[in-house]
């Protein structure tokens, strides 16, 4: 039990010598044994078709019987053997391989005795995820819920072999309909983006500010957000997640791990993480989904082939905002909210991580963007004129829907003049220690 020892302490454990009872657990809260800190830096495992480059190589564990540690730890997810997962992906067939990586690959089954679709990922063992990795995302799926994480519904460790079977997400990953978009495929609108990040935010505000302790999910990418038939978001692959820090503790010391591009630079120089090292990610994504680029991009020129580098002058003019949307939105958006958007981008961009906002702001500022369809868009270039209030309250006058959206729009101003009084604070304290 030496790979389950001291990492996750529930806020209660100091009551666990009065009652042993654990059905009072709040939802979120992760038990007492569990990996240690200095045991659970997690391997990286690449989605099916990333190609992205990880920041780090990967370290392999001894083997051990899995399947004991996860029943001793009181793991919920469903125990299969070999041979029912064999028989749910018929016998692993090249036809029902939908996805393939460094970790190993990906089936779509059907479970014998429910007849649920699930996706079966098999672990190459001579691959980059070890044993200690395995269990680690096995107990983090299993005690962490929210409808923005998907779910994992049970492993198999028999023997050698290692398997995760989680939901089946029909649609992919939204790398597959933004970055990977196939030809005559339609792209995403603007509405579905923004309903995409916000659902994205939720499930990261629920592990920064719902679970305890708090977890740092540390591999946010377009590649690991999985869609289900009406485009609900569920962030996925935990291998790489991280307790936060609890106490008085500022950050968690790490190995550099992750997914180049989308790691924040403090954690890149340092390997120290905070939650806000998942909000820098959380801003590289999102501004993946405003301008439909891959945050790394070698076949562009050069100077555009870095995404948020190439983004940061624009983030300063207002005026070159437009420049920023896919050109496969046509310019049909509200222009007012790409405006609120980008802003929301640079905000979780920031160089700095203390100026970031937490995942919960994000969440408040996102809620609005995804609303109101009808609003008027650009068009041609064309730049409409603010919509009135009138204009903006739904159309049965309703006066209560008036001040709702009057609230929301208050707080993404607020929120965006928060993050512009930041940058111009930073500016100024960075120029008056260059004097």
């Amino acid at each position: 039990m030496s790979c389950f020892s001291s990492c996750f302490t529930s806020r209660e454990s100091n009551e666990k010598k009065v009652s042993k009872k654990t059905s009072g657990r709040r939802k979120g809260d992760l038990p007492a044994a569990t990996p240690s800190r200095s045991e659970s830096d997690i391997a990286p495992q690449p989605r099916p078709g990333n190609h992205n480059q990880k920041v780090a190589p990967v370290e392999t564990t001894n083997k051990k019987d899995a399947n004991n540690e996860a029943q001793n730890n009181n793991i919920a997810a469903q125990t299969f053997n070999f041979r029912q997962l064999a028989t749910a992906t018929k016998n692993f067939r090249q036809e029902c391989l939908i996805g393939e990586g460094g970790f190993g690959r990906v089936y779509k089954g059907q479970l014998d005795k429910t007849g649920l679709d699930v996706a079966v990922k098999q672990l190459d063992r001579n691959g980059l995820q070890g044993n200690r990795e395995f269990l680690v995302e096995v107990l983090m799926l299993s005690l962490l819920h929210h409808e923005n994480l998907v779910n994992l519904i049970g492993y198999c460790a028999d023997g050698e072999q290692r398997l995760l079977v989680y939901e089946y997400m029909p649609l992919g990953s939204l790398e597959d309909h933004l970055l990977d978009l196939a030809p005559g495929k339609k792209p995403l609108d603007w509405f579905t983006r923004m309903k995409i990040a916000l659902q994205a935010a939720k499930g990261l505000e629920y592990l920064h500010e719902k679970a305890n302790p708090p977890v740092i999910y540390r591999d946010l990418k377009s590649s690991n957000i999985l869609l289900d038939n009406d485009f609900n978001a569920k962030l996925s692959d935990f291998g790489l997640a991280k307790l936060g820090p609890v106490g008085d503790k500022s950050h968690v010391s790490s190995r550099i791990m992750g997914t180049y591009g989308y790691c924040a630079p403090e954690y890149q120089r340092t390997g120290q993480l905070t939650v806000k090292s998942d909000v820098y990610s959380f801003g590289v994504v999102f501004l993946e989904l405003i301008s439909g680029r891959r945050v790394i991009d070698t076949t562009r020129c050069t100077e555009e082939q870095n995404l948020v580098t190439w983004a940061q002058p624009v983030f300063k003019d207002p005026q070159r905002f437009p420049e920023l949307a896919d050109p496969l939105l046509h310019g049909e958006f509200p222009l007012r909210a790409l405006h609120q958007a980008v802003a929301i981008a640079a905000m979780c961009l920031q160089e700095e991580q203390a100026v970031r906002p937490l995942m919960t702001d994000v969440v408040t500022a996102l809620s609005f963007l995804g609303d109101n369809p009808s609003a008027g868009t650009v068009s041609n270039g064309a730049s409409p004129s603010p919509p009135s209030d009138h204009n903006m309250a739904s159309g049965n006058g309703n006066l209560h829907d008036e001040e709702s959206i009057r609230e929301r729009q208050k707080a993404v101003a607020e929120a965006i003049e928060w993050g512009s009084t930041s940058r111009h604070n930073a500016s100024r304290s960075g120029s008056a220690s260059s004097l």
